[in-house]
This record gives structure tokens, sequence and C-alpha cells, in this order.
């Protein structure tokens, strides 16, 4: 069987010429609301080649950085490109996860249209809000455990499970929808929240009510939608009766990991639990779990791996993992606004009780834990941020974390050096794990 699927990457284009003709161009992509930005196309235009440098592109998890333009209309005709030839990161890997999701979004239209035009824009909305942006980390992760377990990218069964490694971008989008509503956030990579986009329609449109609130409810039903279509999407990708047996058991498990990480988050903050601890805690299930974890294990179940390997992966995963939200505690405080996508400081604005906060907590006397105390959670103005953030590195809060960054890595690198995964998938889960924790978005 031949394992081609048709992807937006030029044949002849070594580095990365564009993906998304139609953002470049500054044309929209079809039903976006969206069009191109001439700063977007830069950023584009700019990406490195596939090396191992490439890496340095993944995306921050719950950051709201600016992330890859939209796939190609599926009207184009794209160049096939050999799924053996896909390398997480590349540009190629990128456009045939958006191949997949292109594809699945319009398998959707059949059963969308006969609901009437307001679930057809809510359904529009979701599909902008997931092609509009991401390096596509967690099926990077899922194809690397599964080719680490052995998977054969070449063989009948690689187009399956891209699909079903492609789904945990759905999952990504009910997290991220539900996390801004959360955290009343206002913009993601760029653009408007999907509840503020729908506060400014439910205005636009003169409508009695509460925008906010009427942004806030449709918000979470299109993240309540994108989960269901995430479990449509594994069941629909084709995969062997014994294949799907082994990853639904860890898909059901990181579902369940990431709301309960999110709940955990907002007890926590709720509470005022300000451990190291809980801050941990939350990081592992909030964002490691679903975001390398997980995702390594739903690759390497599909290749049918050994409980050994899996363990390896598993270590990885978690500590890579948490060590990748450390890095973004750090950006979120001491982040250049121009490369995350947020404001500077924004972590502080919104009172996240990260573990850089919690070890300064730590550490302060009375008179600086009441400063930070007072802080967190207000609308804080430039100068104010920056005494924060003077404060978070003399309490050695900062050093702290790039300490934790660190052993978490080397630990992480140490399980998969020793385990059982292809040589192959070793050296990428190396460059991985350094593009994820020494990032700068």
């Amino acid at each position: 069987m031949d394992t081609k699927v048709v992807v937006d990457v030029p044949a002849d284009t070594p580095g990365v010429a564009s993906v998304a003709p139609a953002m470049c161009t500054g044309r929209r992509a079809p039903g976006s609301a969206y069009p191109a930005t001439e700063r977007r196309c830069a950023r584009h235009r700019a990406r490195p080649g596939p090396s191992l440098a490439h890496f340095s592109h993944l995306e921050a998890t719950l950051s709201a950085g600016i992330g890859t333009p939209l796939a190609r209309s599926v009207h184009d005709t794209p160049a096939p490109v050999d799924l053996g030839a896909l390398t997480p990161g590349t540009p190629a890997f990128v456009a045939a996860v958006e191949r997949v999701l292109t594809d699945f979004f319009a398998t959707r239209r059949e059963i969308v249209d006969p609901l009437g035009p307001v679930f057809v824009d809510a359904a529009d909305a979701l599909e902008q809000f997931v092609l509009r942006g991401g390096k596509r980390t967690r099926p990077g992760f899922a194809w690397t455990g599964w080719l680490g377990a052995g998977g054969d990218p070449s063989g009948p069964d690689a187009a399956a499970v891209l699909t079903a490694c492609s789904a945990l971008e759905l999952v990504q989008a009910c997290a991220l929808v539900h996390d801004d509503i959360i955290d009343s956030s206002r913009t993601r990579r760029g653009f408007p929240t999907v509840h503020v986009d729908f506060e400014d329609r439910h205005r636009a449109a003169g409508w009695p009510g509460d925008g906010a609130e009427y942004g806030a409810a449709v918000a979470i039903l299109i993240g309540d939608l994108a989960l269901a279509w995430a479990d449509d999407l594994v069941h629909e990708a084709g995969l062997a009766p014994a294949a799907l047996a082994r990853f639904a058991p860890v898909w059901a498990r990181m579902r369940t990991e990431v709301l309960g990480g999110q709940l955990l988050d907002v007890n926590g903050e709720a509470g005022g639990d300000e451990s190291v601890e809980a801050a941990l805690r939350i990081n592992r299930y909030k964002t490691a779990a679903y975001t390398i974890e997980r995702p390594l294990h739903l690759g390497a179940a599909l290749a049918g791996a050994d409980e050994a390997l899996v363990a390896a992966l598993r270590t990885y995963g978690t500590d890579v993992g948490i060590a990748f939200q450390l890095r973004d505690d750090l950006l979120g405080v001491f982040g250049d606004p121009a490369v995350t996508g947020k404001p500077s400081g924004d972590d502080l604005r919104e009172g996240k009780r990260t573990v850089l906060v919690a070890e300064a907590l730590r550490r302060a006397d009375p008179a600086a834990a009441a400063l930070i105390r007072d802080g967190l959670g207000t609308d804080l103005d430039d100068a104010a941020v920056d005494r924060l953030r003077a404060l978070l590195t003399e309490l050695g809060a900062v050093d702290d974390v790039e300490r934790r960054i660190t052993e978490l890595t080397d630990a992480g690198l140490a399980a998969v050096a020793a385990s059982s995964a292809t040589p192959a998938a070793k050296e990428l889960l190396h460059a991985m794990a350094l593009a994820a924790t020494r990032r700068a978005a």
C-alpha cells in the first residue's frame, strides 16, 4: 500500500518555502474571517530548514505565541509527500498534520450544515482556530513515540497512525479555548480569543443581553466540540483493531489528566495554595501529561511497545514536559512580547501560581512576600512588572527554575538514552527536548 498523503509543501523547497500561499498573498483561506498580515508572512519566510535547528520552533504549550499560518486550501493541488520522509518539527510534518485536519473538517460539513448558520459559524471558528497556528508539537511527539517503538513510516498503517496523532491537536484546541475563558485572555496567536470573537459578534449584531456571557457560553461549547471531534478523528483514522485497543486506554487517561490538571489549577488559585509542590503537580497534569508524556505513550502503544520502553518514554515525557512548562513560566514573566505574542509580564497580571512565584514566596521575607502577593492578579503597569521581575530574580527564584529545567531535561534524556528506542528516535527526542526547554516563545 502506498503510504503517501497530500501535504502543502513544494517539492523543490529545501528549507521552507511557504506552506500557506493563500495567507502569504493576503487572501483568505476558505471560510476564514482572518486575512493575512505582512508580519506573519515575514515570520513564515524566515523559518529555517529541516536540520536539528528546526526544533527551535516547537510552540509553547498554552502560550499566546504566533503560530504557523493556515493550511493551504483543499481546492489546491499540493505535491505528495512520502510519510517515510516526515520529521517532526519540519514544515513538511506540520503541513501533513494540517492536511489531515483540513480534510477532517471537510467531512464534518454535512453533519454541521443541517443545524443551521449558528452552528456552521461555531464549527468554522473552531476550524480556523485549529488551523491558524501551532507547530503540531503533540502529534510530533506521538509520531516519534511510534517511530521509537519500531513503527514503519513507509508501512501500510502509517497514514492511519498520522491521523490518530493529529487528533491531539483537537484535544489541545479544547484545552486552549477553555483556558482562555478561565484566564480571561483577550488574544491568542495574535488574534482575539474565541470567547472574545463571539463577544464582538454579539456586540456587532446589536443583540440584547451581555455579550461577554454570550461569548463565553459559545466558546465553552466550541471547546466541547473540539474534544468530541478529537474522538471522532481517532475512530475514523482507520487504525487496526489491535492498535486501537492499545491506544484507547491511554487516550482515555490523557483526556482525564488534562481536565484534572486544569481543575487543579483553578482550585489552587482559588484556595491560595502557594506551595512549589502544588505548582509542580499542576504542571505535570495540565501540561506535561498531554503535551509530551501521553503523546509519546500513545505512539508507542500503537507500535506495540513493551512496558520498559513505555516507562522510559513516559519518564522522558514527564520530566521534559514539566521543564517545558517551567520555561513557559519564565517566558510569561520575562519573555519578549514581540516573540511570545503575549503582553510583557502577563502571567503576573493574571495571578498565575507558577513554580517561579511559589519558589519566590518560599524564599521571601514577610515584606517581600507581601509585595508579590499584592501585585499578583492586578492590572500592573510596566514599572510594577519590572519591580516584581527584579524581586523574583533577587530572591533566587529565577535561578532555581533554571536549575530545575536543566535537571529535569537531563533526567529525561538519560531515560531515553538507556531505553530500547530506535537510534533515530533517540536523536529526535534529544533535539526536541532541547527545543522545548531552551525556546524563546
